[in-house]
């Protein structure tokens, strides 16, 4: 008897305090953007003709049989059948995403989660949550080499969570639903580059690195009272903070601090590069007033696209 289509989505997502110093053991915090997602369809397929993964949108067609072992499409589904001891399907898995790539948006971790999802459901046993998370962070490794293991968590849980490497996952509780204007540089943000690059300024100056950790993680604490106090104009403050930071720490660039100063001038509360730095997005937190206000100034200042989210 055949197997109906099964479909499953994910969300992308954002940092909104402590990129890099989470990947070494500080604290970090991250939300789901809801509205740009991945999804991923199963159908069945002839038999004999085994799984294949079309993903138009990334320009990939693959036959798991075939595909290599680092094709991060096919490691996510073979991931999935090992952790389910099921035999590769007769079946089709279709793959689209509308989350940019390289941006900082958590695109691979979400096409991963997005696929897990739509083939063990296809299945007939979707796995927990943790377990999603734990085989999403196995796909990152492939996109990232030292993933901090953020991406895949608030993406399978789909909340705003509080994150630190070898402590449980923490559900944040929203205050007051904050509202970001996030803006894509136009300029690619290659992660594994990024996290490469600290790595090695942290290797040659260990002290001086280890110092900025501690100051992001300071203000990664104060953004969590923040945030569950629903103190805008703190969380504001503590974001142009975190920006100044990760500056520092050298992720930043020009068209970066450019989009963030032209939110400040257009009333935004605060803002910050998100993610790895060096091209990707940047997020703003804006009042219900300002927002329309500061999405036009980072379209002006060269915003190549200005989307809005709400995390609650």
């Amino acid at each position: 008897m055949a197997r109906s289509p099964v479909e499953a989505s994910a969300p992308g997502k954002v940092i909104l305090f402590g990129e890099h110093a989470v990947v070494y053991g500080r604290p970090a915090i991250a939300a789901p953007i809801s509205q740009l997602r991945a999804t991923a369809r199963v159908a069945p397929a002839p038999s004999g003709s085994g799984l294949t993964i079309a993903a138009a949108d990334l320009g990939a067609r693959v036959r798991l049989a075939e595909a290599p072992a680092d094709e991060p499409l096919a490691c996510a589904a073979r991931l999935a059948l090992a952790r389910l001891q099921a035999a590769e399907p007769d079946a089709v898995l279709s793959v689209h995403s509308a989350i940019p790539i390289a941006s900082g948006l958590g695109s691979g971790a979400a096409v991963a989660t997005a696929l897990i999802r739509a083939l063990t459901g296809y299945l007939g046993a979707p796995v927990a949550l943790e377990a999603l998370s734990a085989l999403v962070y196995e796909v990152e490794k492939l996109h990232h080499g030292t993933p901090s293991g953020i991406d895949n968590t608030v993406i399978a849980y789909e909340q705003p969570v509080w994150f630190q490497r070898g402590h449980p996952i923490e559900r944040l509780r929203v205050g007051a639903a904050l509202t970001l204007v996030v803006a894509d540089s136009g300029m690619p943000s290659a992660t594994r580059e990024a996290v490469g690059s600290v790595r090695q300024a942290r290797a040659r100056a260990p002290a001086r690195y280890e110092r900025l950790f501690d100051q992001v993680a300071e203000v990664v604490g104060l953004a969590r009272q923040a945030i569950e106090r629903g103190a805008a104009p703190t969380l504001g403050a503590l974001m142009d903070r975190n920006h100044a930071l990760l500056a520092e720490i050298g992720v930043s660039s020009e068209a970066l601090d450019r989009l963030a100063q032209a939110a400040r001038r257009a009333g935004a509360l605060g803002a910050k590069l998100s993610g790895a730095g060096r091209g990707g997005h940047m997020i703003a937190l804006a009042e219900d007033d300002a927002r329309q206000a500061v999405a036009q100034a980072l379209r002006e200042a060269g915003a190549a696209h200005v989307i809005e989210t709400t995390v609650a």
